[in-house]
């Protein structure tokens, strides 16, 4: 039951992020520009999940760590399993922005 909570509600764990950080990960918040306008992490960059695919070059190229971050943590937890099929490794999953600041 708590496996299935955590696949639909997301399971951020942010433990490391602080560290990750540290050593130059970039920041992907999957919300929408709107939401991403009216407030974000520093330094993160801005790719709606639904833009994911057509922006994976772009993504591919940065070549570090990559902490996904949203609202609650749905949507990062979904642009992080994308990610990982895509064949992107060191991906971490803060849930919230907030959880960033």
């Amino acid at each position: 039951m708590i496996h299935l909570l955590k696949s639909i509600f997301g399971s951020a764990d942010t433990s490391n992020i602080e560290e990750v950080l540290a050593k130059g990960a970039i920041i992907i918040d999957v919300r929408s520009a709107g939401e991403f306008a009216s407030g974000h992490a520093k330094g993160a960059v801005n790719i709606p999940l639904d833009q994911l695919e057509s922006k994976l070059y772009k993504i591919k190229s940065y070549q570090k760590p990559l902490v996904l971050c949203c609202a609650s943590g749905m949507r990062s937890a979904r642009a992080k399993s994308f990610l990982a099929d895509q064949g992107i490794a060191d991906l971490h999953d803060a849930g919230s922005w907030r959880n960033l600041k």
